[in-house]
């Protein structure tokens, strides 16, 4: 029987290891380690970190992604008083644009039905998926001054292509039904179509990946 104890033992130590789960999207959870991934404890169920802007269980960009239809009461609060020179909303204020700007490229589905919230702002009206079309942050989106521009936008493989700016990538408001309840945008969001993802050859399951714009 004494020979028993070491395993018995030992048993008792693994064994919350081994019952330990880990949660996914919308999964239960008490702290962030409960949480596979990226994800984080919000209200006690597993949801994507805001702060990454990571679209595991929404999909797309905040303040008009695709996806999944998102949870409202998941938004964080909405923010407000944008200011770039008192930085009370540092998420309003873009990096400046150059030849090679950095951007994050998300999903949005900008058709009638997705996803994306209410028409694009530039021409009030829906696009197709097979539309070369983005949605800029918005510090890019300079007050609709980039409306019906074409800009450049390259991957990491090396391919690019252009597409027309048609929306706001909301950095201010979200989480209601004009922004399909997703959360506001981060300041360097390049918000493309299905088109636009199968153009530069990326997989829209990653979600988020890091390209690089210019004005075309």
């Amino acid at each position: 029987m004494t020979n028993l104890m070491p395993l018995v033992s030992l048993s008792l130590i693994i064994l919350p290891f081994l019952t330990h789960a880990i949660s996914s999207c919308d999964g239960p959870c008490t702290t962030l380690n409960d949480c596979a991934g990226q994800l984080i404890c919000i209200n006690g169920k597993c949801n994507d970190d805001p702060d990454l802007g990571t679209h595991e269980c929404s999909g797309g960009g905040g303040g008009g992604g695709g996806g999944s239809s998102p949870d409202p009461t998941n938004c964080p609060p909405s923010t407000s008083n944008p200011s770039c020179e008192g930085q009370s909303n540092p998420q309003y204020c873009s990096p400046p644009v150059t030849s090679s700007t950095q951007a994050h490229l998300t999903w949005n589905d900008f058709s009638e039905g997705g996803d994306g919230g209410d028409p694009s702002e530039c021409d009030e009206r829906y696009h197709e998926n097979t539309e070369l079309v983005v949605a800029l942050s918005t510090g890019w989106y300079d007050k609709g001054s980039r409306c019906g521009k074409m800009i450049r936008i390259t991957a990491n493989n090396g391919k690019s292509t252009t597409a027309k700016v048609v929306d706001e990538c909301d950095s201010v408001n979200g989480c209601d039904k004009a922004h399909a309840f997703q959360p506001p945008c981060r300041n360097n969001i390049v918000d493309g179509s299905s088109a636009v993802w199968d153009a530069l050859g990326l997989d829209q399951d990653l979600g988020d990946v890091v390209v690089t714009w210019s004005m075309a």
